[in-house]
């Protein structure tokens, strides 16, 4: 009998995002850096008792139908290339969907390594990355889980050295839904003066001149609220400030702690605050 499995998927923040150009098979050329957080899932995975694959959630709403779902696509894909068999699963939902934080795309990668790890496959980092590329172009980050420069459509990662340590992040997010398509139909694609891997050497306090994301001027003038919570978190004494991916999530880097009275700057907005400690 194979053990029951209970692991933790964790969502990122992008520092910094420009999208440099349309590529032929339909897919944007980007360049990113991504940077894990604590704010996490719960999946538990268990071998299915009646043969059949199933899975259940709570917390969070998750909208997706369940041939859509990305851990159970996940499995599907042990299924077909290593014959894993029929699976119960059950995912606790605490980060927000079409916030630009990459929640599904742990789910999916995460439930790649539990059952590796469950199975005893015993598969390299290097299969684990092309079968979460298989999943989505955020999946093959959370294989390394830790600072990474991305390029191609995000599943081309180096691990960088970045230390952000005694540093507070609060996270922020309306009750809006930005799905991707809808970010990426704003666009303008275009090669930024300065490359990111040279930013993100400089100081945090520098970050706000120099590192930007190419969704926010089209989200911006769609939903203003997003800017505006870009703007408090400013004014309340972030060092640098920025909307992650595709949004609708911001997040402040605050050089020691938050004001006290923040959250309550964001009324019914998802907050999140965390003392980073990598």
């Amino acid at each position: 009998m194979y053990p029951k499995m209970i692991v933790f998927p964790n969502c990122k923040i992008n520092l910094g995002l420009h999208i440099l150009y349309k590529r032929d098979d339909g897919f944007h050329e980007l360049n990113t850096v991504f940077y894990p957080l604590a704010l996490n899932d719960c999946l538990e995975i268990i071998p299915s008792k009646n043969g059949k694959s199933a899975i259940g959630s709570s917390g969070l709403s998750i909208p997706a139908s369940k041939n859509d779902n990305l851990c159970e696509q996940a499995w599907q894909l042990m299924h077909n290339v290593y014959q894993v068999p029929p699976l119960q699963m059950h995912l606790h939902k605490r980060i927000p969907i079409g916030a630009g934080l990459g929640g599904g795309s742990a789910n999916a990668t995460f439930t790649l390594k539990a059952i590796n790890d469950m199975f005893g496959l015993k598969l390299p980092d290097e299969e684990l990355l092309q079968l979460a590329a298989r999943l989505g172009s955020d999946c093959p980050f959370f294989v390394y889980n830790t600072p990474c420069i991305a390029s191609g459509r995000g599943e081309i990662l180096k691990p960088i050295e970045l230390n952000l340590k005694g540093f507070t992040i609060v996270l922020v997010m309306p009750p809006l839904h930005i799905s991707t398509r809808e970010a990426f139909a704003s666009i303008k694609p275009g090669y930024p003066e300065l490359q990111l891997s040279e930013i993100i050497k400089t100081p945090v306090k520098e970050w706000s001149s120099l590192l930007s994301n190419d969704f926010e001027p089209g989200i911006f003038k769609q939903y203003p609220i997003i800017a505006e919570i870009k703007d408090k978190l400013y004014n309340s004494g972030a060092l640098y400030a920025s909307m992650s991916g595709s949004g609708a999530a911001v997040f402040g880097l605050f050089e020691t702690t938050a004001p006290e009275n923040l959250k309550m700057q964001f009324g019914d907005c998802f907050y999140w605050q965390e003392e980073l400690t990598h």
